[in-house]
């Protein structure tokens, strides 16, 4: 099997999130937004797809790289475009890695009719998942005061079935934002809605200093929190290790970290997270997020994945040494997670009552994706 083509489609929809000027994502009014779809072509008919690529970066470094490869060399084809990337990472980007890898474990599973995770070596069906919460903002019932934080995680415990939350607090560009004793305050309005049984864990401003970043863990650690992420620049490595050091709660990352299994690998063995990290979209792919996992197992550390999407599962159900959660989200009380999103026919990470996602069952990714509306929305 040989690849013949690499396409990038660009159509339109209508989406009511956008983003702050720092990047963070909230609700917003309903507006026209674009995406993308990579659609990777063998010469037996096989396609494999993934969603966002720039189409300029793909003709340019994709497609040249891989027209003519087989897609099951996915090993020699990730460490060509990952030696690629070196004085090259403005026109191919981890993410873009990524969406290049997940196109090719789709084609191998559309090809034998297998999910992904099966391909990798199954170990579970299902994975139990945790609310993830937008970051604070100043909308009015929705994430604005410690108390909204609160109802909205008895929401979430009670009427949704979470069996744990993640905060995402305040962060510029608000202006009094951030603020440790705020987010303190908003970690302890949660705990009291969802009450001690619940497993809760804060991801905060990413640039506190130490003193700020040891205060929010102390209070965290009165409260039972499960874990804190990312309270500092996670380039001050030592910074981490120090942290881990001065306390109790575990310290979970890197998180965007660059570097891949390496730089995990490194804060595995400097003792800078209790935690190991990673996800398909920071770290490059599915291919490179295995290794990261098989290297936590090394270690006898936990591995939780970062972000929600069908790859991630796909990882969490191939995973011998589980993670414990699904990031799901991100959430908000005006945002209706369980719609899908318009280019998808259903939601990629149904959840049941019980708190629990299945790993996707069709073919490949196993996404259900609505061809006729990418057809009929097609930037021309």
């Amino acid at each position: 099997m040989k690849i013949t083509d690499v396409t990038v489609q660009t159509f339109r929809y209508t989406s009511n999130e956008g983003r702050d000027a720092e990047g963070h994502g909230h609700p917003s009014d309903p507006h026209e937004a674009r995406m993308t779809i990579m659609s990777v072509t063998t010469d037996q008919g096989t396609s494999g797809h993934s969603f966002g690529a720039n189409p300029a970066h793909v003709a340019e470094v994709v497609k040249p790289n891989l027209v003519g490869e087989d897609p099951f060399y996915r090993e020699r084809i990730w460490h060509k475009l990952y030696t690629y990337q070196r004085g090259n990472s403005g026109v191919l980007s981890d993410r873009l890695l990524a969406l290049v890898d997940l196109a090719l474990w789709d084609i191998a599973g559309q090809f034998f009719k297998t999910p992904v995770y099966k391909l990798l070596g199954a170990s579970r069906d299902r994975v139990l998942a945790y609310g993830s919460t937008m970051c604070g903002d100043e909308m009015p019932n929705g994430l604005s005061t410690p108390e909204e934080y609160g109802r909205f995680a008895e929401w979430m415990v009670v009427k949704r079935g979470y069996k744990a939350v993640k905060l995402h607090t305040w962060m510029p560009p608000i202006k009094w934002a951030p603020d440790p004793k705020m987010d303190v305050r908003a970690c302890a309005a949660v705990r009291e809605a969802v009450g001690p049984e619940v497993e809760c864990m804060l991801d905060c401003y990413h640039h506190y200093s130490r003193e700020d970043a040891y205060y929010i863990g102390k209070e965290l650690q009165k409260l039972n929190y499960k874990w804190l992420e990312e309270p500092m620049d996670e380039y001050s490595v030592s910074s981490y290790v120090w942290l881990a050091q001065q306390l109790e709660i575990p310290i979970i990352g890197p998180e965007y970290h660059a570097g891949k299994m390496q730089s995990r690998a490194e804060w595995i063995v400097r003792g800078a997270s209790d935690i190991t990290r990673g996800g398909v979209m920071d770290n490059g792919g599915i291919t490179p997020l295995m290794k990261i996992a098989h290297l936590a197992e090394a270690f006898n550390i936990a591995m939780e994945v970062h972000s929600p999407g069908a790859a991630n599962l796909h990882v969490l159900g191939a995973m011998s040494h589980p993670g414990q959660y699904y990031e799901r989200g991100l959430l908000h009380p005006f945002v209706d997670y369980e719609k899908p999103r318009p280019w998808l026919k259903s939601i990629d990470d149904p959840m049941d009552q019980d708190g629990y996602v299945g790993v996707p069952q069709g073919p490949g990714l196993g996404q259900d994706i609505d061809f006729e509306y990418i057809k009929a929305n097609l930037f021309r």
